[in-house]
């Protein structure tokens, strides 16, 4: 089998950009997400497209039991994992905290950290034992800084961040490489997610500039992972050209 990876929240944004593009460059894939239909249609076009070895995995990340028993009833084929990306993220309201939806919190909480937690604790076992690998966590610029009505989400984002560097010192010893990715505003799913499918709100967020796409993402997550064995990336910030952080963004 080619290198091995496995990528979280795959069935669209960042995540299916990441497969795909790993794709290419031929990696076998797990590729893991709750919608069934939309994996096995991304899992069928990257076998055609690229001849790789797709393996789909209908999981919900925030589910701690299906997480690891999924994980660890993989065969052994699919168990020498070479990079994990921990994609799998949302945000969900931009209330005021006074006035936050629980139900959003709960589901930033429960998918943005112990999502990542959960899947990471399954995985990071393989790695170490094999001594090698990399984990690559999204986080967001969110996760640097807090804005107004973000509350709940840049706290999600920026235990993201804490985590990694903690990843970072526990299994440097074990030669595992852990990389944090940081984008600003990229259009995709994100905001039509956070505001509850008002796609007409959820476009005004990337009016008046050239956000980053999906595919630029995928790219850094590629570089990142194929770098030479002794450099590791341990924390990227990135934003698109009109963006200089979560505040200030030139919309013409």
């Amino acid at each position: 089998m080619n290198k091995l990876s496995l990528i979280t929240g795959a069935t669209s944004g960042f995540g299916e950009a990441i497969a795909r593009k790993f794709a290419a460059n031929g990696h076998s894939l797990i590729i893991a997400g709750r919608r069934t239909e939309r994996l096995e249609a991304l899992a069928t076009e990257l076998r055609n497209s690229h001849s790789t070895q797709v393996l789909p995995l209908t999981l919900d990340v925030r589910d701690r039991d299906q997480v690891t028993q999924t994980i660890n009833a993989l065969g052994d084929e699919w168990k020498n994992i070479d990079v994990l990306v921990n994609n799998a993220g949302l945000a969900s309201g931009a209330n005021p905290i006074q006035d936050g939806d629980i139900d959003d919190w709960d589901k930033m909480i429960e998918t943005n950290v112990s999502g990542l937690l959960y899947v990471s604790r399954a995985v990071i076992p393989l790695l170490v034992k094999r001594g090698q690998g990399h984990i690559v966590n999204i986080g967001s610029t969110a996760g640097k800084e807090v804005y107004k009505n973000g509350n709940v989400y840049c706290a999600s984002k920026h235990a993201v961040d804490a985590i990694t560097k903690g990843m970072r010192i526990d299994l440097l010893e074990h030669g595992v490489k852990v990389t944090q990715i940081a984008p600003g505003a990229a259009e995709t799913e994100f905001s039509e997610v956070r505001f509850h499918g008002d796609k007409e709100k959820a476009k005004s967020v990337y009016n008046g500039y050239k956000p980053m796409e999906a595919k630029d993402i995928a790219e850094l997550v590629y570089y990142s992972t194929s770098l030479p064995s002794h450099l590791c990336i341990n924390d990227l910030v990135v934003t698109s050209l009109a963006q200089a952080n979560s505040f200030y963004i030139d919309r013409k």
